[in-house]
């Protein structure tokens, strides 16, 4: 049975399966398969969705809003914390930046969408991978004490 402590794990892999779905996606347009890509994309979308209501559970109702703590080296928090800033303050702009890139997509406003999905895409991207990033440096690489 998956409890309140798998959530930190499964959001990783929620992030980690969107890292797929996005490369699928740019993988699949370069390569003219627009039905491929749309499926991709929404599908980048949807991981993105659940990996979000994961982390809102794990922090209101599980955490109580305290985060983890970084207990690795005392020469890496400040870069720790930067990619951490840069991870939160980009996640904040995806779900407005997709939202708008999706349905330009779906409205077949294809001029539009290429213009917002050049910004979009590799944001995306880079809040997915650091997620994972952030994952595996407070759980797996330096969990904190009791983790």
């Amino acid at each position: 049975m998956m409890s309140g402590n798998d959530l930190p794990l499964l959001n990783a892999c929620l992030n980690g399966l969107s890292t797929v779905f996005l490369t699928l996606g740019l993988y699949f347009i370069k390569n003219g398969r627009r039905g491929a890509h749309k499926r991709a994309m929404l599908s980048a979308f949807v991981t993105s969705g659940f990996f979000l209501v994961g982390y809102l559970i794990h922090k209101i109702f599980i955490m109580k809003g305290v985060n983890t703590p970084f207990a690795g080296p005392t020469f890496l928090r400040v870069p720790y914390l930067l990619l951490l800033a840069s991870h939160v303050l980009l996640a904040m702009t995806i779900l407005p930046l997709a939202m708008v890139t999706i349905v330009r997509g779906l409205k077949d406003d294809t001029e539009k969408h290429r213009r917002i999905a050049r910004w979009t895409w590799p944001l995306w991207m880079y809040v997915s991978v650091t997620g994972v990033l952030v994952y595996l440096i407070l759980y797996q690489i330096w969990p904190a004490p009791g983790k």
